[in-house]
């Protein structure tokens, strides 16, 4: 089964607010996000956005720039069609239904981006040559002076999510990967607490590109 078969199975036969990683709202990746000073109009990529309703939060204020990329159509439309339902224009996003590792990043109509968001699709890349890859890409889209925002699962978090071995990290760890054009500002910790009342420990890093 390929990774985007797996994903599509996930977002097909569960509903958003049953997955573990169920927010019903994204608090603390919101806050990381607004204290990014920018320029003009944020443009903002969430990796791994799907059915997050972050972008419901993002898309209340009308100068952020939104893309929300997502390995499942499934979880694009669940967040489409809530948009939608709520009166939201779900048309001022820019959905794209793509690997992280293979999209070209770069000819996204946001790109170049002010600030990369990605709350738990880093700690799937387990092998170290698509941790490679992610940090290429990574650099190919955010300008220089932009905001990394990324969230794991921390060293003392799961080893498994959704039935798929994860990578753990803490602060350290984390800026080891990114230690080449990136400077780590921050780290934050949060225990999440899913639907079905399990605790997961989270990380937060943000880093600002060189």
């Amino acid at each position: 089964m390929t990774n985007k078969d797996h994903w599509e199975g996930v977002y097909s036969t569960k509903a958003a607010d049953e997955v573990s990683w169920f927010q019903p709202q994204a608090e603390r990746s919101l806050a990381l996000i607004h204290a990014c000073v920018c320029e003009g109009p944020r443009r903002i990529i969430d990796i791994g956005g799907g059915a997050s309703r972050l972008v419901d939060d993002l898309i209340e204020d009308a100068d952020n720039q939104i893309t929300v990329l997502d390995l499942s159509a499934a979880a694009l439309r669940t967040a489409q069609a809530r948009l939608s339902k709520s009166g939201d224009p779900a048309q001022a996003i820019e959905w794209v239904e793509a690997d992280v590792l293979d999209a070209d990043l770069s000819r996204l109509k946001g790109a170049p981006f002010d600030i990369w968001h990605d709350r738990a699709v880093f700690h799937f890349l387990t092998n170290a040559s698509d941790r490679v890859r992610y940090v290429e890409q990574l650099k190919s889209a955010l300008k220089p002076g932009g905001w990394l925002i990324i969230a794991t699962f921390a060293d003392d978090g799961p080893s498994k999510c959704s039935g798929l071995p994860v990578e753990r990290y803490d602060a350290d760890k984390l800026a080891q990967v990114f230690a080449e054009g990136f400077t780590l500002l921050q780290q934050q910790h949060e225990t999440h607490l899913t639907p079905a009342g399990a605790e997961q420990k989270f990380i937060y890093c943000v880093f600002e590109r060189d």
